[in-house]
């Protein structure tokens, strides 16, 4: 059997992945790359996040800046391991998760080459950010559910609770 494309179909359920090895998951493998690429986008969306998070940590100044400090540093290291359990999983499903930058940047919703901002802007775009992934999410999560993928939907459902999460505590540290 030649392994020209990405892969080989062989029988229900079961795919020879380009690694030489046979792929038997839960999920289907008409859909399996459609929820890997999904998530490749939501490893991009995490990873990107967590970079940007990371550089509001460091800049971060002005009268809330320690409790800004150590809020953006739980949830950009929280990023990090979401970001690593996402791509462990795309790699479940028999794909290569993305790697390097212009795939990010390619991949992501998130803006991460703006300039250095005042505290309070980075903080709302922040808030923005973790909103726009937190309803890109629940459409990956819809995906999952769809093509019978329970350990990837609930993933992608804890995901969302936790990038809402995020966005009411930064939105909360904007109030007056």
């Amino acid at each position: 059997m030649t392994l020209t494309d990405h892969h080989a179909t062989t029988t229900d359920n079961e795919r020879v992945e380009s690694d030489g090895h046979t792929l038997h998951t839960s999920v289907e493998p008409d859909v399996r790359d459609k929820v890997a690429d999904a998530l490749c986008k939501a490893t991009a969306d995490s990873y990107t996040l967590y970079a940007k998070t990371l550089g509001v940590h460091w800049n971060v100044q002005g009268p809330g800046f320690h409790g800004l400090h150590v809020m953006t540093e739980e949830q950009y290291e929280e990023l990090h391991e979401a970001a690593d359990a996402i791509a462990e999983r795309i790699r479940a499903l028999g794909k290569l998760a993305p790697t390097g930058n212009e795939a990010f940047r390619q991949l992501t919703v998130i803006d991460n080459d703006a300039p250095h901002k005042p505290t309070r802007d980075m903080i709302a775009e922040l808030v923005e950010d973790n909103e726009k992934v937190a309803r890109r999410m629940s459409e990956f999560a819809r995906l999952a559910d769809e093509a019978g993928d329970l350990f990837t939907h609930d993933m992608l459902v804890a995901r969302i609770g936790q990038h809402e999460q995020n966005a009411w505590m930064l939105r909360a540290s904007l109030a007056d």
